[in-house]
């Protein structure tokens, strides 16, 4: 769960909106440290093979779930990966994800 400006979200139903855009092959949401709010909310994208991250393809992604889920709920930056750290069972380490966006910083 994200906590931002005290308002609970959750990561899961971000996910299931925003896997169906069809240049995404995965993805995981995610909070990080903000100032203000506590935490905002951080994509990080495997993009569909053949399909090379740019600014172009956050745009799209952003239209894309914008279209989908509340404003508050809309990730404020997308970071892409080759592919996401997942065991062999297909369970996303988000940890290994999450942990260098925390480094330094105690948990909210």
């Amino acid at each position: 769960m994200i906590i931002s400006g005290g308002v609970n979200i959750y990561p899961a139903e971000i996910e299931g909106e925003m896997i169906n855009h069809p240049k995404i092959a995965d993805i995981a949401v995610f909070g990080v440290p903000h100032v203000d709010w506590g935490e905002e909310i951080k994509a990080v994208v495997q993009p569909e093979a053949g399909v090379e991250p740019s600014d172009e393809l956050t745009e799209e992604i952003m239209a894309f779930a914008r279209e989908r889920l509340a404003k508050f709920k809309l990730p404020k930056s997308v970071d892409y990966v080759a592919e996401l750290p997942r065991d062999p069972n297909g369970k996303l380490y988000k940890r290994t994800l999450r942990d260098p966006y925390w480094q330094g910083r105690s948990n909210i």
